[in-house]
């Protein structure tokens, strides 16, 4: 069933039919252009009989009109070859008729049920097939709103059972007689289905989603499973981390963080409902983030004080226009009328109906500041909804300003934009305005966005949109002298992709981008030519866009909102692709600050969002991946080096890529290389076992954009193989705040480029004390390594005495008991240090709740602990670490003594014995 577009006639709707599983499809049922197939059944005994409702609608910019001449009901009885229009039968009611709900019930197909939108509309039930019918039920809670809904469905298992859905969830029992409501989980009921096997089980949709039954309604699933927002508009707040502001369809208004600076993704703790409603705009108080105002139909305006719980209505004008049409009110607001503070005076808020209106005092007073700035035709702004069923919630009121600003650059220079096609300007605080719409904007566009030009103070950008005139076409337009004279500035976009939002980058001049229908599309010369730049953004209608911090955040139609992480490339693309056409063999961004956070970046199940990447993102652009190096040795995971730069161009060995992080002065924090080949030998430089390690990321390539995330951690500690901590910890330290570089290697090439890494706004810790707690993890973290690098030493060691056990066993020869001595005492006293250095009981990561944990894992404690927040170690923490480490000391300079001294004489004893294996420290070390 083929409804077709709501704005125009279209020869596509109808009925349509496919005998080969879709491959190829012929249309079987037209009435007119302008009546589309909204419903269609199918006896489920019989395929060949098909019922079939046609539905005349029409949506202008103005009005929404359901109902007149094509709309009706049909049959087929030979499988859609033939139809029989049922409109006019015995008991349905007379014309005009609106929209119509078929059903057949599958334990009597003669049973058929339908809700028929008329004047004396209703429940209408047949049992001979569609010959004839009765009225059973006219109640107005089935038909309300009968455009949004009217959809009937039969129960497969009780030919008097039936369900209506509308704003709630009915059912009926005795033929459609009388009905009783089912709770679901949100309002606003529009589709059903039920298992043919088990009426129980149906899965029910809505304004808020889908949910599952199997109990006939008694029960439903979760809706919060599924990422389905339809959003009207985004703003974004100047807290830290910034939050987005917008109107969800049939839900709350929201805000929400741009990323949870504590966790690893962005969840429930991190959104909360906020001022206003489900369509209007949402705004913060630029100096008080906590202050929200938010619109929603009839001139719905809140306002909400985060901090202390307050809210009140502040109402431009408060008169409820609810079923009135346009040209009835005194002020015309629309359903997502415009709300917006002036970028010069953080205490001046305005709103816009047909006038503009300005506040200076949170909403206790409005001024009005203009004439009316639209057509004002009262020929369209009547009562919207007819001939049948009325339907005005404002949705449709027109004749409105529907984007409005304040200029940036100068005090008291305003735009507004109307929704019937006017631009006006005023240049003194509204005092006077003139009209400058562009000469070639079509007439009635609506201006959906308005956005200054960054850095010009005349300039203006403007997008339109006429889908609802059945034009689909991009309207983007562009002035620098205030109006006087523009530019159109759509090229590229397709012409089916009608723009809703325009937004100038104001880090890049010229940088532009653009909502549409079906995306988001990126200019880089001003609007000179566009190109798609929609990525893995969810192919949805792109309903607002706002620049912030340098993201891009989109608001979708049904996919909420997502955020474009790091504009920094396409800031610099000029310089990279004139870099690579001059023959570099790659190019080198310079990345964004990177903020210090604790939160990181990760995958959960749940209902939540993404973190952006944790740490610094450095992007690069390599023309092609150089091959890489074949020779044994080069890091399967990733190398990194510490303090002294390791040698890593020796000509067996070099990496044809390489990333390195380094300080101020040159001294290299990381170095990180790509992994081998697939099938070439390579051995990692950091191989940490235990799943509290840092974790490398990989330096993966390929061609074209390429981007690595550096987590800002120094090295961790070094591990050793089968090693249980009950902390699990050996992290690095977080750089401190200040200048870092990254530096791109490729084969002879390399580029630097400087960045910064910021504190957390919302820290009180002061630059010494973040010192100070990189200092006190430095020493921690190297006194964990050399403690697990004599561990791993007398491991070494070990093996080799118990190899040279076996072979004293085995040899012909009877050792000396002052040599088998020796080995024993050696062993011994290995194991007592070790014992006291680790745990060696430990097997598996609770074992420690069995055997105490030892010194090392004290001192993993204490790296963790002492990396909480920012703040430089407590007097305990220093203390407890130079008590740990004064007797880590202790053993290991034990352990030096049997270095240096046991294992000389154990040496001479085999070498006397004329024992072939020799024990020598260095190659213990090794």
């Amino acid at each position: 069933a083929v409804l077709g577009h709501l704005y125009g006639p279209n020869e596509e709707r109808g009925v349509y039919r496919s005998k080969d599983g879709g491959t190829t499809w012929e249309r079987i049922l037209f009435v007119n252009p302008d009546a589309g197939a909204v419903d269609l059944a199918m006896d489920p005994t019989n395929p060949r009989i098909l019922y079939a409702s046609f539905w005349r609608v029409r949506r202008t910019p103005w009005s929404l009109e359901s109902g007149g001449e094509g709309s009706g009901l049909w049959k087929s009885t030979d499988g859609g070859d033939s139809w029989q229009e049922l409109t006019a039968n015995e008991g349905l009611p007379v014309g005009p008729v609106g929209i119509i709900g078929i059903t057949v019930s599958p334990t009597n197909p003669e049973n058929l049920y339908a809700i028929v939108e008329a004047d004396e509309g209703g429940v209408f039930r047949s049992r001979d097939g569609g010959e004839t019918w009765t009225r059973t039920n006219q109640q107005r809670d089935l038909r309300q709103r009968a455009w949004y809904y009217t959809r009937i469905y039969a129960d497969p298992g009780d030919e008097e059972a039936v369900y209506v859905v509308n704003v709630r969830f009915h059912r009926s029992q005795d033929g459609g007689r009388t009905f009783s409501q089912i709770p679901t989980p949100h309002g606003d009921n529009h589709d059903l289905w039920i298992a043919p096997e088990d009426p129980r089980r149906m899965v029910e949709a809505n304004d808020g989603g889908a949910n599952v039954s199997y109990d006939g309604g008694e029960h439903w699933s979760t809706q919060a499973n599924q990422p389905t927002a339809q959003m009207y508009r985004v703003s974004v707040d100047n807290d830290f981390p910034y939050r987005l502001l917008g109107g969800q369809q049939d839900n709350s208004a929201v805000r929400i963080r741009s990323r949870s600076a504590d966790r690893g993704f962005i969840g429930p703790r991190d959104w909360e409902p906020t001022a206003g409603g489900e369509s209007g705009h949402i705004v913060a108080k630029p100096d008080d983030p906590d202050v929200v105002y938010g619109g929603s139909y009839g001139g719905f305006l809140m306002r909400v004080n985060h901090r202390t719980g307050e809210r009140r209505l502040v109402n431009v004008w408060p008169d409820d226009p609810m079923g009135w049409g346009a040209a009835e009110l005194k002020y015309r607001f629309q359903w997502n009328f415009p709300l917006f503070f002036s970028p010069h005076d953080a205490d001046t808020l305005y709103a816009a109906a047909n006038v503009l209106f300005r506040s200076r005092d949170g909403g206790e007073t409005w001024e009005q500041l203009s004439a009316d700035l639209t057509r004002d035709d009262k020929s369209k702004q009547g009562p919207s909804g007819g001939p049948i069923t009325k339907d005005n919630t404002s949705v449709e009121y027109y004749a409105t300003i529907f984007a409005a600003l304040e200029s940036p650059h100068e005090p008291g220079v305003l735009w507004a934009g109307s929704d019937d096609g006017l631009v006006h300007v005023s240049r003194n605080d509204g005092e006077s305005w003139q009209e400058v719409t562009p000469p070639g904007l079509p007439e009635w566009t609506q201006i959906n966005s308005i956005e200054a030009h960054p850095t010009e103070p005349g300039g203006l950008y403007l997008a339109g949109t006429r889908y609802k005139l059945d034009d689909f076409e991009p309207y983007l337009f562009r002035t620098l002298d205030y109006g006087a004279t523009w530019q159109r500035i759509d090229a590229g976009i397709p012409r089916h992709h009608f723009t809703r939002v325009v937004r100038a980058d104001p880090y890049r001049p010229g940088l532009l981008y653009a909502g549409t229908e079906n995306g988001v599309y990126v200019s880089f010369d001003d609007g000179g030519s566009w190109q798609s730049l929609q990525l893995e953004l969810p192919l949805a209608p792109v309903t607002d866009l706002a620049v912030k911090e340098q993201d891009l955040i989109a608001a979708t139609q049904g996919r909420g909102y997502w955020i474009l992480d790091d504009l920094t490339p396409l800031h610099q693309l000029a310089e990279a692709r004139q870099a690579v056409d001059g023959g570099a063999p790659a190019h080198l961004f310079t990345p964004r600050p990177a903020y210090r956070l604790p939160g990181g970046q990760a995958e959960d199940p749940g209902p939540n969002g993404t973190n952006p990447p944790a740490g610094a993102v450095i992007h690069f652009y390599l023309p092609e991946v150089p091959e890489l190096p074949s020779s044994e040795g080069t890091s399967s995971e990733a190398t990194e080096a510490s303090g002294e730069e390791e040698d890593l161009k020796a000509e067996d060995s070099s990496p044809a890529v390489r990333m390195q992080i380094l300080e101020a002065d040159g001294t290299v924090v990381r170095t990180f290389t790509p992994a081998p080949p697939k099938g070439q030998p390579g051995q990692g430089a950091d191989e940490r076992p235990d799943p509290g390690a840092t974790e490398l990321a990989e330096l993966e390539l390929e061609e074209g954009a390429n981007h690595f995330v550096w987590d800002l951690r120094y090295p961790g500690a070094e591990s050793f193989p089968g090693l249980v901590l009950w902390n699990r910890n050996l992290q690095g330290p977080r750089a401190v705040p200040g200048t870092y570089t990254a530096r791109l290697e490729v084969g002879d090439w390399s580029a630097e480029a400087p960045f910064e890494v910021l504190a957390d706004p919302r820290s009180s810790a002061s630059p010494e004390d973040r010192q100070a707690q990189f200092d006190f993890l430095i020493s921690v973290r190297d006194q964990l390594t050399r403690t697990h690098q004599a561990i791993g030493k007398v491991r070494t060691v070990r093996e080799q005495l118990k190899g040279l056990e076996q072979r004293l066993e085995k040899s012909s020869v009877t050792a000396p008991k002052e040599l088998t001595a020796a080995v024993d005492e050696v062993l011994e006293h290995l194991d007592t240090h070790e014992k006291a250095l680790y745990q060696t009981k430990n097997q598996s990561p609770q074992d420690p709740l069995n055997y105490p944990i030892r010194l090392n894992d004290k001192l993993s404690n204490l790296l963790r602990l002492a990396s909480f927040g920012d703040n430089a170690p407590t007097a305990s923490m220093l203390e407890v670490r130079d008590e740990l480490t004064a007797a880590i000391k202790e053993h290991l300079a034990a352990l030096e003594t049997i270095w240096n001294e046991e294992l000389p004489q154990l040496n001479q004893l085999a070498r006397e014995a004329e024992v072939p294996v020799i024990l020598v420290p260095e190659e213990a070390a090794e």
